[in-house]
């Protein structure tokens, strides 16, 4: 199987930072691509960041400048430092992973960490 514990969550005020990260470990074969989701109360999943095995990165509109993703593939981990936080960025963030495992190298699978939470307020 394959495991994401993600770690950085927190209370922050507005105008403040945060990093979280995110390590997979298990039977990974190879690891396509790496991101950040995050869920509001009463909100849908929405994509925050997320970065490819090939360097490609994308942003959402709203943590463009803000936010950066970066990953150490050495330790299958990624980053998200966020900056300048505001209120609308608390939610629930989630790491996702696109890999395939050992046993079925040849085929990527979508893997979920737990989510941690970010809440931003004074």
């Amino acid at each position: 199987q394959v495991q994401l514990v993600e770690s950085g969550g927190g209370l922050v005020q507005p105008g403040g930072s945060l990093r979280l990260s995110c390590a997979a470990s298990g039977s990974i074969f190879n690891i396509y691509a790496m991101g950040w989701y995050r869920q509001a109360p009463g909100k849908e999943r929405e994509l925050v960041a997320t970065t490819t095995s090939g360097g490609s990165t994308s942003y959402a509109d709203s943590v463009k400048g803000r936010f950066t993703i970066s990953t150490d593939n050495a330790k299958k981990t990624v980053h998200l430092q966020m900056h300048s936080l505001k209120p609308e960025d608390t939610a629930v963030y989630y790491c996702l992973t696109r890999a395939s495992r050992s046993d079925n190298p040849l085929v990527p699978v979508n893997y979920w960490g737990q989510g941690t939470q970010v809440t931003v307020s004074s």
